[in-house]
């Protein structure tokens, strides 16, 4: 009621348990149940010992993608770059559409096989396929079939924008797990573990913000800490996949209980395509179903026609890898002409952007930026515990002249504004 009537906005520090246990002559576990039920409400959000604080309850919180009909250069949507996308108009031509009823297979049984045939070798054995509406529809439905709001889940921190968004609108609690170079940190999984999270979610290349990608070595130590919690949830995002550049790392251990390989085509063949691929365990994969059996919100067989065609076409085949070297190349691009100006951002990375990690918040210099034509996107919004100081720049569509152009009017704002950088790696 009193947010609802404004008297409590948001960011505003509710007493401690304690206090507010004094304050009203009730007993401490009384408030604790009533603080959990309101963060498990998406009310308030607990943060260990900084407290609990008011959520704002405007609605979804930053977004991704590119300001429609803005005229600043794009650096900072996320987007894939559109010539590198297939034609798959072009692709379904060699797959005609097959009209299906209520009562067939959710998966078509071809692209069923040609995903288990991409995914099994990644996997533990026995894998279940399944499809979602991308990566995200994914998490959001693999965590609703094991978790309840007020449940913890570890993740990177920083972390993508749109599995922050869908963690907090299911009331669920981030647990931040600090990531370097080599991706994911084993000793911070293990302590967000030990605060009791009942999922975690891993990035294993092409991480975003970042760029960074789980090394063999820490893979390893990774496998490790999750089989001795063989009951936590493992979700594996690898949504850049055949897009990149760096092999693949497992890190779910044989004895795990509950997990899951997301794989999504939406940077391979564009985001409106919405499909992703989820090979899981059994018991993770009868819950899945549940929601996504035929007639309740099973994935359009127009859109498997469209993936399998575009999986099994050689000129597909050969757009991807025109794709993934061109992106690699962009990264290149980008970096160097940065370096020049004596910039570092983090390295190696992978994916769609490159991470410059800033010792303050980068608001000034987005503003900055934008005022001289380019749009760059803030890192602060990937943050959990601490806001993610930093700039997050898109190479999809960068050229040379461009990227000379941008890193010699970002060397001249941050000696305007008297930024400094943080070290280069992530």
């Amino acid at each position: 009621m009193l947010t609802q009537t404004g008297a409590l906005t948001a960011g505003q520090e509710l007493p401690t348990v304690r206090d507010l246990a004094a304050t009203l002559g009730v007993n401490r576990n009384t408030v604790s149940m009533a603080y959990k039920r309101l963060a498990a409400a998406g009310i308030a959000a607990t943060q260990g010992r900084l407290g609990t604080v008011i959520r704002s309850q405007s609605g979804p919180g930053e977004q991704e993608g590119a300001l429609p009909g803005s005229p600043l250069a794009d650096l900072g949507s996320g987007n894939p770059n559109a010539a590198w996308l297939p034609d798959i108009g072009a692709a379904l031509v060699r797959k005609p559409y097959r009209a299906r009823l209520y009562g067939e297979p959710p998966v078509d049984p071809e692209l069923e096989a040609a995903a288990r045939h991409w995914l099994a070798k990644d996997c533990p054995e026995h894998l279940d396929i399944n499809l979602t509406h991308g990566s995200v529809d994914a998490i959001e439905r693999l965590l609703a079939a094991h978790l309840v709001a007020g449940d913890k889940v570890a993740v990177e921190d920083p972390c993508f924008i749109s599995s922050v968004n869908a963690l907090r609108a299911a009331g669920l609690q981030t647990v931040g797990v600090a990531i370097d170079a080599q991706g994911m940190q084993d000793e911070a999984l293990e302590e967000a573990l030990t605060q009791g999270a009942q999922a975690v979610i891993i990035t294993p290349r092409a991480h975003n913000p970042s760029g960074c990608s789980l090394s063999t070595a820490r893979a390893r130590k990774l496998r490790a800490v999750l089989a001795k919690h063989p009951h936590v949830l493992v979700i594996v995002d690898d949504h850049f996949s055949l897009l990149s550049v760096t092999a693949y790392q497992d890190v779910i251990p044989p004895a795990a209980h509950r997990w899951a390989l997301i794989r999504s085509v939406s940077k391979m063949f564009g985001p409106d395509l919405r499909l992703a691929f989820v090979a899981s365990d059994a018991q993770t994969s009868q819950r899945l179903r549940l929601r996504l059996a035929p007639g309740t919100n099973w994935v359009s067989h127009l859109l498997q026609d469209a993936v399998a065609a575009c999986l099994s076409s050689p000129e597909v085949s050969e757009q991807i890898a025109h794709a993934r070297d061109g992106y690699a190349r962009h990264r290149g691009i980008m970096a160097q002409a940065l370096a020049r100006q004596g910039i570092a951002v983090a390295s190696p990375a992978d994916g769609l952007n490159l991470w410059l990690p800033l010792q303050q918040s980068s608001q000034a210099l987005v503003l900055a930026l934008a005022q001289h034509g380019w749009l760059v996107r803030g890192g602060e919004s990937f943050g959990l515990q601490t806001p993610a100081h930093g700039l997050r720049i898109t190479i999809s569509t960068i050229t040379e002249e461009k990227a000379q152009a941008f890193a010699r009017l970002l060397r001249q704002v941050l000696d305007q504004h008297q930024f400094f950088q943080s070290s280069g790696k992530a």
